[in-house]
């Protein structure tokens, strides 16, 4: 028999073994690559994950905290252990950033909740630095800011362009990085709970198709970046379409360019890993099913060569999602779409391909309807799909 304090010791060490393992490995050391994998403690690292770009919006108010903790503790519990979500706020309702240097707390103590919760349930994190679009600012709110200190600027691809406007990003940038976490007292930059950094969420510029525009960009803001933090991994947050460095692959791109090259972009200094996203219900919404699923699969196909002979660096599919808003649409087209995806990126992996996961668009938690848009997986509502998820999980896990 054991005496007491053994037996309460044995406990302990089973609950951590089941519970708390996850805490140490996402709080423990910082994610770093070796040619086209990633690496944690000297292994290649395998993720499976979800975007749920909600996270600090929520916890910013104290009593929905609770749907911050679900989405962990769900996602914990289908084996996830990468989530990618905002970093961002600008201007506007709840805004993080009121104006260029001037931050809301009670924001960031939601981001901060998000990390310290994060790393409760052994999720690694993906930070997003700003927004392409004008959902929560984004680049357009940065050059209105600059319009309002009577700078004249033609259009909103001028952040890319504009001394002023970079100037804006890149303190935003550092106030992020050098943010002390209110709840756990670690620096962002110092956070190994913290997978990576992305530069911007679907960057696009469509005064230049050239990419040079971006490509200049890209260059300044990683080497600003890198400059703060050298710990964490950093990556653009592109979507994948192909530019001018390699034309013969613009076959690939669903019939239209938007002023980024997955190669250039992605074979900058400082640039870590690639990204790509798959939307084939929206970038071709005249096609049938079989010829989105066509296109799907080579758009991976393309993407996961080239990181493996071209970038020699590894890739994340950070978005893909099939909207349950497209006609025809049944939960089977969903889970037939995940399984696709998951399934590529699996075999890349088990074969040591460059694909170290993916991550759906998005989870959500019940309570949560008015964040629906079409794509949001809720596991309690879908047993099918949250079963392929944590089947993925699983066998990702595996790998490591």
């Amino acid at each position: 028999m054991l005496g007491r304090r053994a037996f309460y010791i044995f406990l302990f060490l089973v609950f951590f073994a089941f519970h708390g393992g996850n805490w140490v490995r996402a709080g423990g050391s910082f994610a770093t690559t070796s040619g086209t994998h990633f690496v944690m403690n000297g292994r290649p690292f395998y993720l499976n994950g979800f975007n749920a770009y909600w996270l600090m919006h929520m916890a910013s108010d104290p009593s929905e905290r609770g749907k911050v903790t679900s989405a962990f503790q769900e996602a914990s519990a289908h084996g996830m252990t990468l989530a990618r979500t905002w970093a961002f706020s600008d201007g506007g309702d709840r805004p993080l950033q009121y104006k260029p240097g001037s931050y809301n707390e009670d924001m960031f103590k939601g981001l901060d909740f998000v990390i310290s919760e994060a790393r409760k349930y052994g999720v690694y994190l993906i930070l997003s630095l700003v927004n392409n679009y004008e959902n929560f600012g984004g680049r357009q709110q940065y050059v209105q800011w600059a319009r309002e200190q009577g700078i004249y600027l033609s259009s909103d691809d001028d952040f890319y362009r504009n001394a002023v406007v970079k100037g804006y990003y890149k303190n935003h940038i550092k106030t992020i990085l050098t943010r002390i976490n209110s709840f756990t007292g670690v620096a962002y930059k110092d956070d190994p709970t913290i997978f990576a950094w992305e530069l911007m969420n679907e960057p696009r510029c469509q005064s230049d198709l050239s990419g040079n525009t971006i490509q200049d960009w890209i260059k300044e803001m990683a080497a600003h970046l890198k400059s703060i933090d050298s710990n964490h991994l950093l990556e653009v947050g592109i979507e994948g379409f192909y530019g001018e460095s390699m034309p013969d692959r613009k076959q690939f791109n669903p019939g239209y360019e938007i002023g980024t090259d997955f190669i250039s972009n992605n074979q900058i200094p400082g640039i870590d890993f690639a990204t790509i996203h798959a939307y084939p219900d929206q970038w071709i919404p005249n096609s049938n099913e079989q010829a989105q699923s066509a296109f799907l699969q080579s758009w991976i196909q393309a993407h996961l060569q080239d990181a493996n002979t071209v970038l020699r660096k590894p890739i994340l599919f950070t978005e893909f999602g099939k909207s349950s808003r497209i006609p025809g649409y049944t939960t089977s087209v969903r889970d037939n779409f995940l399984g696709t995806v998951y399934n590529t990126v699996y075999a890349s992996a088990r074969s040591g391909g460059p694909c170290g996961g993916g991550l759906f668009w998005q989870l959500l938690v019940q309570g949560m309807d008015n964040f629906r848009d079409g794509y949001e997986v809720i596991m309690a509502e879908s047993p099918s799909t949250a079963n392929i998820i944590a089947q993925q999980s699983h066998k990702l896990s595996a790998l490591n």
